[in-house]
């Protein structure tokens, strides 16, 4: 089924304005994914303030046309659909991988955008891997935390050899 033009501007304004403050996005494939699988799905990344939209190739490109993004836009094979966020960078793909790992075979991600730059499916895969910042600023912490407990355990140490 046909959609009008200006249906087709409606939703070429509305994927622009979605992006327009995103931090990334996911160009996401989806595959024989159920209706409630994909309500789950959308209720889970709304949660987590992840937009997600479905939408055709052609408005896709449309939209992300003239936006300034650097790099080539990767293949957008099968049917395609964004996942966005403002703020933590990693956060759309993230959830996306993760619940690409629970639906084997109908979700997967084929690329997005990250700090204005197009990338393919690998890169947005270890972008996906990424820990969230609390927990970089928890390893961080033990990182300069380490050298300091070791000091302590010697200092311990010697103090119990002079106490023996």
């Amino acid at each position: 089924m046909a959609i009008t033009k200006a249906k087709k501007g409606e939703v070429v304004a509305k994927i622009a304005d979605a992006i327009k403050d995103a931090t990334s996005v996911v160009f996401v494939h989806f595959k024989g994914f159920s209706v409630e699988d994909t309500s789950v799905m959308r209720r889970a990344l709304r949660n987590d303030g992840v937009g997600y939209m479905v939408a055709k190739k052609t408005l896709i490109r449309h939209a992300l046309a003239g936006k300034g993004y650097t790099g080539e836009l990767p293949e957008l094979p099968g049917e395609i659909a964004l996942a966005w966020n403002a703020g933590d960078p990693t956060l759309a793909a993230r959830d996306i991988y993760e619940h690409g790992k629970k639906y084997k075979d109908a979700l997967s991600i084929v690329g997005g955008i990250f700090e204005g730059v197009y990338q393919d499916a690998g890169a947005m895969n270890s972008i996906a891997t990424i820990p969230p910042v609390p927990v970089l600023r928890g390893m961080f912490v033990n990182v300069i935390n380490s050298p300091i407990q070791g000091i302590v355990v010697a200092l311990d140490k010697i103090r119990e050899l002079k106490a023996a």
